[in-house]
């Protein structure tokens, strides 16, 4: 099997809820990068990555796009199903920029799975459960606007919530407190600065909010500041944007600097360092969430598989992006129910991206490309 054509698409993501904020700073959707890789045997495999503006992290729509036509040359008439060899060949392309490898690599899994006709997730460790638990994030707002978005996620099924916070910390504690008399103790909660205090602002929200069961998500950007937090931390903690190579994943779990990591694809260059991060933080017996920073149902698809193929006893929870979308890139993704997401179970993805909608690519390279 052959690589002969690789074509990259682009799509809005306007966000249902009109806006999202965090970091002080809010967006109205996502622009998505989606890569499809086809094959002298009629296979083509769908990847997909949407970041959050310029902001969140080093990932842009305009830089994935250029990363991409540097990458897809290299690739055509290569064997898609030898993804370490790929992977090496774009290491030599292009150094990091994981970003932009993240839609090749999930395209090279999607056809992985379909040429062993399997589902991802037992192509990734074996299915454990048929199903993972599901968070919803409620961004930054006033204490009650945030109190009317939890109670919302709450009706349609979700019992994970992930508060914003990373603003004034007394704010932040009053925004969590109303949250937390909703939700009540059948309901995890997160508490989510995304990098956004200094390591005296977490300090005094852990001091104001002592009475209140939840799980510290990376309350500084600077690792140094998270270690002071996590000394002086009695909630559970869990570093997202620290984790961002195996070389840090290494040495969190060295440093005993959280309880769980966060492993976004992006951040590793799509599911095959994703996988191989999941593999390490389990075996240092740490919590694992997998998702990425956005996007429709060709990475929900990804996500969902990279996460049902986690052990149980160590995976926490993930994120259906695609149900944050008021547009849609693919069909077949079961239902989510009662907060709860499954993996499809047709072979790779197992999802129909819906081509007929995205347009005109933007580029292709091989075949009727240049």
């Amino acid at each position: 099997m052959k690589i002969t054509r690789i074509a990259t698409y682009g799509l809005e993501l306007p966000f249902k809820e009109g806006a999202y904020r965090c970091r002080n700073r809010t967006e109205t959707g996502q622009t998505n990068t989606m890569v499809a890789i086809s094959t002298d045997a009629g296979l083509t495999g769908w990847g997909e990555i949407a970041p959050l503006g310029a902001f969140y992290s080093e990932a842009f729509a305009g830089g994935v796009r250029a990363g991409v036509a540097v990458l897809a040359p290299e690739l055509l008439g290569a064997d898609p199903r030898e993804i370490n060899k790929l992977n090496r060949i774009m290491d030599a392309a292009m150094f990091g920029q994981m970003d932009a490898r993240t839609p090749i690599d999930i395209a090279l899994w999607d056809l992985f799975g379909q040429a062993c006709e399997l589902p991802l997730a037992e192509c990734l460790g074996g299915r454990d459960g048929e199903d993972v638990a599901l968070y919803r994030s409620i961004s930054q707002d006033t204490p009650d606007v945030m109190l009317e978005t939890a109670r919302r996620h709450l009706d349609d099924g979700y019992r994970r919530l992930q508060v914003k916070v990373g603003e004034d910390p007394l704010l932040d504690a009053e925004r969590l407190e109303r949250v937390a008399s909703l939700a009540g103790p059948d309901v995890v909660l997160y508490c989510d600065a995304n990098g956004a205090w200094t390591s005296h602002d977490a300090l005094r929200f852990l001091d104001a909010t002592r009475s209140i069961d939840y799980v510290l998500e990376q309350p500084c950007a600077r690792y140094g500041e998270n270690l002071i937090v996590r000394r002086a931390c009695s909630k559970p903690m869990v570093l997202d944007e620290s984790c961002d190579s195996l070389d840090a994943l290494i040495r969190i779990r060295n440093d005993g600097a959280a309880d769980g990591v966060t492993i976004k694809m992006s951040r590793f260059g799509g599911i095959t360092r994703s996988r191989l991060a999941r593999d390490l933080a389990v075996d240092a017996g740490l919590k694992v969430t997998v998702e990425c920073v956005g996007g429709a149902q060709i990475i929900s698809a990804a996500i969902a598989h990279l996460c049902l193929s986690t052990p149980m006893a160590l995976r926490t929870h993930t994120v259906d992006f695609h149900n944050w979308m008021s547009v849609a890139n693919g069909e077949g993704f079961p239902d989510v129910v009662e907060g709860r997401m499954a993996a499809p179970r047709a072979p790779g993805l197992g999802v129909r991206a819906m081509q007929e909608t995205f347009g005109d690519p933007l580029f292709v390279v091989g075949e009727d490309g240049s």
